[in-house]
């Protein structure tokens, strides 16, 4: 079964399908930082690298599904939050361009909960009501990604539509599973880890453990607001894109309540207080540990991994697709559909953004 993946950043929704029997054979990300590190784990996948703006339907091949996560900032609560006022808001409009025109069986769309925010819910009915005048009968659910297999609390909102016509039902989320991982489960053998060289950059090859290095430098009053420690039997705070907001590695007690928007470490305890590195985010987020992020300077590793989909998380969900799927895809049907791709992947190109 393949697919097309828009907004695809570093991969994690893309890993988390393949690991659940999908190809993802086409990709496009506009950001050159992440092109090396999705390379580099995606080389059968041709990547297109221009802004989606300037991407023709007819650039992306015929697929049975489309998934991706359009930029969350214009819906984050963290941010401005202006939602469909803001250039990057209207991208979900750009993903709705191509689903329609394509019109593959299913598409599945994730976004941060600010998304749900009272202010935010005449855009976000406008949205769902595109997504079902493009032929879908449209499903959405705000998950904790710790609810699926994934150490951390991360609320998202996935949106999943599946084609009226061709499919003929609506998406039913899955349960959640029985056992919540921990910290202790994820990240508990990678207790030693070294800081990043001066003015953060990579230690590349000096590392025993690809990317098992983390950010230095002080630590902003906005951070020293909130205890940014997590026990090891408890799942991590959600990762963010920003080394800068990395929590505090588990070892560390939690920090101590001074006034309402003040936190300390505890004295004599500084030196337990490192980020976490960026492997420690990976493994939080439930990449394998033979997923090698490329970069130079370890603020674009965290800046990748906390922008991804868990692995973990698009696994179950893609799991659930799959076998939904396979109810209506029949042997005849999907090869007959990679039979008149094959015709056609040779027409499609691999691209590189405008400079």
């Amino acid at each position: 079964m393949e697919l097309a993946s828009l907004f695809t950043g570093a991969g994690g929704l893309d890993l988390g399908f393949k690991k659940a029997g999908f190809d993802v054979i086409w990709a496009n990300e506009y950001d050159a930082t992440i092109w090396e590190t999705f390379e580099h784990n995606f080389p059968e996948t041709i990547l297109d690298k221009r802004s989606i703006t300037d991407v023709p339907s007819k650039n992306v091949p015929d697929v049975l599904g489309i998934i991706g996560g359009p930029p969350c900032q214009s819906w984050s609560e963290a941010g401005a939050g202006r939602g469909i006022k803001d250039k990057r808001g209207q991208l979900f409009f750009e993903y709705i361009r191509i689903l329609k025109d394509k019109k593959p069986m299913f598409f599945l769309a994730e976004n941060v909960s600010g998304i749900l925010h009272p202010k935010h819910r005449e855009a976000f009915s406008e949205i769902l009501k595109q997504f079902e005048d493009a032929g879908y009968y449209v499903s959405y659910k705000l998950l904790n990604a710790n609810d699926y297999g994934v150490p951390q609390d991360r609320l998202r909102v996935i949106i999943i539509g599946y084609h009226k016509k061709k499919v003929g039902f609506k998406f039913d989320f899955p349960d959640a599973l029985p056992h919540k991982p921990t910290l202790k489960e994820a990240i508990f053998d990678l207790r030693l880890a070294k800081p990043a060289k001066q003015f953060n950059k990579t230690n590349g090859a000096e590392l025993s453990v690809p990317n098992h290095e983390y950010m230095t430098g002080g630590f902003s009053t906005i951070y020293m607001s909130r205890n940014r420690v997590r026990s090891w039997d408890e799942p991590s705070f959600t990762i963010q894109a920003g080394g800068r907001h990395a929590p505090i590695h588990p070892q560390a007690p939690k920090m101590k309540f001074i006034s309402q928007n003040k936190r300390v470490f505890i004295p004599g305890k500084e030196h337990l207080y490192r980020r976490l590195s960026v492997r420690e985010c990976a493994r939080i987020q439930a990449f394998p540990d033979n997923f090698v992020f490329k970069y130079k300077d370890v603020a674009d590793g965290y800046k990748m991994i906390g922008n991804a989909v868990p692995v973990n998380f698009a696994y179950n969900l893609a799991k659930k697709i799959h076998a939904d799927l396979s109810k209506v895809v029949t042997p005849e049907i999907n090869h007959g559909h990679l039979q008149q791709k094959k015709k056609k992947r040779n027409n499609v190109k691999n691209p590189v953004a405008k400079h």
